[in-house]
């Protein structure tokens, strides 16, 4: 008979050992990446950064691989959160990180754009475009991608096409498409990002879509809307930080009849959603305090004169997806 003190020194003993585990292999997992980019890269190659976990962790080890035979290029969309693109420059400098200012570019291909599936098939092929620029201005043919294991399930299933792998366009001019972490789920990468010793705020940073703010837009994406959405988002990842959600974040579902200062409005509808998960292959909502989401609501109507209406989303996945779109 084990004694109750005694369970809690085996619990211990194997989070330890499991912590061991997964560091020797994502140690494992790093020397097989580097030696694989090595191998299938021989020429100049660039990488789509965008300063979320994957894409950092495909620098990183690419980096390694590669050194200055690499060129990591960050594509400002436009539909990024508040502040996030000044703050991926300032991260990723010492990489020689090349900004491309491009979201005119994508704003004028989402005109008139309403199904999420063409939207994220716009997008997708959008950053390809740009990376291919870039590719022909340093003389380079391979492109590297974040991808994981999640996206290809998702888009091989077509539950959703991500932007970078159903979302590609059939014709590109890249010879080589190189994806170490393909065959990764998000808990992995994140171990994988520790042993390269990024730091919290890339390891841990919270998942946010490849298409951006343009899946948290039921319908045309606009500038107006762009603007609204971003001030939510930052509204709501700041409110629920303490309780350390998988994803939280703030989408525009339409419009809704709503009164101002005695007036009648007819506003924007913003849905709120947070969840856990471990994978992304699932996921439940988040139990957030009333309080707290009487406050984000109060806050979002508040600061935002155009939002009439918050709610809150309590669908799980299945059956939904955790972005709206």
């Amino acid at each position: 008979m084990i004694a109750r003190g005694d369970v809690v020194t085996v619990n211990l003993k194997s989070w330890y050992s499991g912590m061991l585990i997964m560091a020797m292999n994502a140690e494992r997992f790093i020397e097989n990446a580097i030696a694989e980019i090595k191998r299938d890269i021989k020429g100049r190659a660039i990488i789509g950064l965008s300063g979320g976990v994957d894409s950092s962790v495909c620098a990183m080890l690419a980096h390694r691989a590669l050194g200055d035979r690499l060129v990591p290029v960050y594509v400002d969309s436009g539909l990024m959160r508040q502040s996030e693109s000044d703050r991926i420059e300032e991260l990723f400098k010492d990489l020689g990180l090349v900004r491309v200012n491009a979201q005119d570019r994508f704003l004028e291909a989402l005109k008139g754009v309403v199904d999420p599936e063409e939207k994220r098939m716009v997008v997708g092929e959008t950053f390809i475009r740009v990376f291919e620029e870039e590719a022909r201005r340093i003389g380079g043919d391979c492109l590297i991608q974040g991808t994981i294991y999640p996206d290809r399930i998702e888009s091989d299933g077509g539950i959703k096409a991500h932007h970078n792998v159903g979302g590609l366009p059939s014709r590109i001019e890249f010879k080589t498409i190189v994806e170490p972490l393909r065959d990764l789920y998000k808990d992995e990468v994140r171990q994988v990002a520790r042993a390269l010793g990024l730091s919290p705020e890339i390891s841990e940073r919270m998942p946010f879509p490849g298409p951006g703010l343009s899946v948290r837009i039921v319908g045309e994406v606009t500038r107006d809307k762009l603007d609204v959405v971003r001030k939510a988002n930052a509204i709501v990842e700041e409110e629920v930080e303490e309780f350390s959600p998988w994803q939280a974040f703030a989408a525009i579902l339409g419009k809704a009849t709503g009164v101002k200062g005695d007036n009648r409005v007819y506003g924007y509808v913003v849905a709120v959603r947070a969840v856990t998960s471990r994978d992304a292959m699932t996921a439940e909502a988040m139990e957030l305090p009333w309080q707290v989401l009487r406050r984000i609501s109060g806050r979002i109507t508040g600061e935002i004169p155009t939002v009439s209406r918050v709610v809150y989303d309590l669908t799980p996945k299945p059956p939904g997806t955790i972005e709206f779109e």
